[in-house]
């Protein structure tokens, strides 16, 4: 075992060659405008990552055997465009390499660079965007790249969904759309809203998570814990369906803001991490050497018009 692996797993599963998976953590706090701390949020998620039994029980698989690559941390924070242009460019060369895409940051953010490049790899793309905040500013104390700003872009220039939003400014309801928006109060007393945000779905849907879409009572280590938020299972069981009717082509998960003394919300983030990708392969048989792909078979067929420029 190495401890430089995702989760600590063997080196035969975490070569980038072989793997189907990158993980990229982004330990990005720029911007963070109460509870500073997001930056160390990929360094807590990956070592409650290593100590996490790997045996999935709900789908009889152990998914790191799929291969995950744990990317170089994004480390460029010159300024909030500097980063989203790094996330940008990093994500889509691991796209164009036919891996899955996952990002772990940092502050929300990060997502404007994720989101883009997604976007420009994948036709008609529906971003899942679950969270307490609406993000829909079009700019925040100067940048447009701000955490507040984190799907103003995507709302703009793709098929936004968003599901467990209690807590917005009133500017952003001139952005938002209202039929596409869930927000947490009517969905405490709604059993359809599950089947309706999936039916508004286009095919690729892109995953964008923010950690504090989940009630504080057993996520407190966010930047900003808002109460009434979202339970474990019910959370599960509406990924698990979007996984199960969609092709999810990536996601991201932000906003964990650890806390010494409470280390509960770290694990959770690790958990909820290896459940997405466990949903994501659970119908696919252990990887080898000859399969080494997730199925992109509904990516953009645009690479032609990317330069050399693009490799890094």
């Amino acid at each position: 075992m190495t401890t430089n692996n995702y989760a600590g797993i063997p080196d035969e599963f975490a070569k980038l060659d072989s793997a189907k998976i990158v993980l990229i953590p982004v330990p990005y706090d720029g911007t963070s405008t109460w509870q500073k701390g997001s930056d160390k949020g990929p360094d807590a998620f990956l070592d409650a990552s290593a100590n996490m039994e790997l045996y999935d029980i709900e789908t009889d698989t152990e998914v790191y055997q799929q291969g995950v690559f744990l990317a170089d941390a994004i480390t460029e924070n010159t300024s909030p465009e500097a980063m989203v242009d790094a996330v940008h460019k990093t994500t889509k060369k691991y796209i164009k390499k036919n891996k899955f895409v996952t990002v772990f940051g940092g502050e929300h953010s990060i997502s404007i660079g994720t989101i883009r490049a997604f976007n420009e790899m994948f036709p008609s793309l529906t971003v899942l965007h679950i969270d307490a905040h609406a993000d829909l500013r079009k700019s925040y104390e100067g940048t447009s790249c701000n955490h507040a700003c984190a799907v103003y872009e995507a709302s703009q220039n793709t098929n936004l969904i968003q599901v467990g939003i209690r807590s917005m400014d009133v500017m952003e309801k001139s952005v938002m759309d209202l039929e596409k928006t869930y927000f947490a109060h009517e969905m405490a007393i709604d059993d359809t809203w599950m089947d309706a945000a999936i039916d508004q779905m286009t095919d690729n849907v892109f995953i964008t998570f923010d950690l504090d879409a989940f009630d504080p009572s057993i996520m407190p280590s966010t930047g900003t814990p808002e109460p009434g938020g979202l339970l474990w299972y019910e959370t599960l069981e509406f990924l698990k369906q979007v996984f199960k009717e969609k092709n999810v082509v990536g996601f991201d998960i932000v906003e964990l803001c650890p806390n010494k003394i409470e280390k509960s919300s770290d694990f959770l983030a690790a958990k909820l991490y290896y459940k997405m990708l466990s949903y994501k392969f659970m119908d696919e048989g252990i990887n080898d050497e000859y399969d080494n792909t997730f199925d992109i078979s509904k990516q953009k067929n645009n690479t032609s018009k990317f330069n050399d420029d693009d490799e890094y």
